[in-house]
């Protein structure tokens, strides 16, 4: 699935789309010998998977490239599951989107991620983009609101940043623990895995989203799986890795789904990439992020913020629904 999107002729048309490790890591120090079949040199980078450092500059390479000039770019797309207690799972609608990604340089190795991404709901048989969506627990027709977050930014360093604070509504700030992530080896291959758990006060509150709201506090957690050739680890001449993997979200009912506090959430089953181009991005998609703003179709070249969650957003954007009587 290649797009035939040109991001110049785009722009010009337009105005001219989250981590902890808590695993013991699986082996400390790979030096595999070196064959002609995975392209490499005598000089190979050893796989440290117990070295902060090491863990830093890998992450920075998968997460985006070294050279600040250049984007990294994300795609992720699957399912959103409807799950309510005593009944069986819905597959409510798809979900697809993309981010563009820039490492800044900070110094002595540690780097600066600007992101902006957007996500869209997918109506799951004919794969077009949602405007508007028939909810099967309500009955009702509500207005579909895509993600649009600008920025989501992010340090890398050797040790683990705090979680993102929302605006100031996540207090959270674990102790400073050194970065390792959880690694699996499995000969040409390797495995990572990424999870993130948070439990915060809700940016939309029942008092004045009452139909919105999922209640006084928000639980989300997000588990990400990557999978890598372990000869792109290990050449030193990379900067950037490019990769694929699984990712799965649970969250509360999407405020524009008018779930009036019902019990229940979702469950995103979804994968994603990380690549150097655009290809893999669906037109529709790219076209659905350029009517928003074409300066989604680039990352930012400087950072600032805050950082905002999807909620945080929509009470930016939206006004609250009126109450049914």
């Amino acid at each position: 699935m290649k797009t035939t999107f040109n991001r110049r002729d785009t722009l010009k048309l337009g105005g001219c789309m989250a981590t902890a490790g808590g695993l013991a890591a699986c082996q400390t120090t790979t030096n595999a010998t070196t064959t002609e079949a995975d392209g490499l040199g005598k000089d190979r980078i050893p796989l440290e998977f117990n070295n902060p450092r090491w863990n830093r500059d890998m992450i920075v390479k998968i997460q985006g490239n070294t050279i600040p000039e250049k984007e990294k770019y994300g795609w992720y797309g699957g399912r959103v599951i409807g799950t309510r207690p005593g009944e069986v799972d819905k597959h409510l609608f798809d979900f697809e989107g993309f981010s563009v990604a820039r490492m800044l340089p900070l110094g002595d190795g540690n780097y600066r991620k600007v992101l902006r991404e957007v996500g869209f709901y997918l109506d799951k048989d004919t794969g077009q983009i949602l405007e508007t969506y028939l909810n099967p627990y309500s009955g009702e027709r509500v207005n579909v609101v895509p993600i649009a977050n600008d920025p989501f930014n992010f340090t890398y360093t050797e040790f683990y940043p705090d979680p993102p604070r929302y605006g100031g509504l996540n207090t959270e700030r674990p102790p400073r623990r050194p970065y390792l992530l959880n690694w699996r080896d499995f000969g040409d291959r390797v495995l990572m895995y990424r999870d993130i758990n948070l439990f915060y006060p809700s940016a939309l509150q029942p008092d004045e989203w009452p139909r919105e709201s999922p209640g006084a506090m928000t639980r989300v957690s997000e588990m990400f799986s990557y999978n890598f050739p372990k000869a792109k680890l290990q050449d030193p001449d990379l900067t950037s890795i490019e990769h694929m993997g699984v990712w799965n979200r649970i969250t509360p009912w999407l405020p524009w789904m008018l779930m009036d506090q019902r019990l229940g959430h979702c469950v995103y089953v979804c994968d994603f990439s990380g690549r150097d181009t655009w290809d893999g991005i669906p037109q529709q998609i790219v076209d659905a992020a350029a009517a928003i703003d074409p300066k989604y179709l680039e990352a930012p070249t400087e950072d600032y913020g805050p950082n905002l969650s999807s909620l945080e957003t929509y009470k930016l954007s939206e006004t609250p629904a009126p109450v049914n009587k």
